[in-house]
């Protein structure tokens, strides 16, 4: 457990533990919930498909290509005890595989229009 005000900077590190130096990670998908068991309902998305959706998330400068570092304000579920959890997925490509996940950044899902 890490202990943080509400809207304080909450600052993250994410790292890959290998010796490959040809790898490197991407931040796909990180959602806060209230209960560590789901993550699904009563969840709120900071990060989607690699694009941000909480307005106080950043990226900061590493400069190892096995670390993720980001921020976002801390902030509490309404009517929810005051334990919020994070579940990040991130994503392992080759540095110079222009096609990999890692290269294709936020995935804008196109919205479809309703019809009659």
């Amino acid at each position: 457990p890490y202990r943080v005000g509400i809207n304080q900077n909450l600052f993250l590190e994410a790292s890959l533990h290998s010796s490959d130096p040809s790898l490197q990670l991407f931040l796909d998908t990180c959602v806060a919930s209230p209960t560590r068991h789901n993550f699904t309902t009563k969840s709120y998305p900071i990060i989607e498909n690699g694009c941000a959706k909480d307005p106080t998330y950043a990226t900061y400068y590493s400069p190892f290509r096995h670390t993720l570092r980001f921020k976002f304000n801390a902030f509490q579920f309404i009517q929810s005890n005051p334990e919020v959890y994070l579940q990040c997925e991130l994503v392992v490509c080759r540095v110079y595989d222009y096609s990999s996940r890692c290269y294709q950044g936020c995935l804008q899902r196109s919205k479809r229009e309703a019809s009659s």
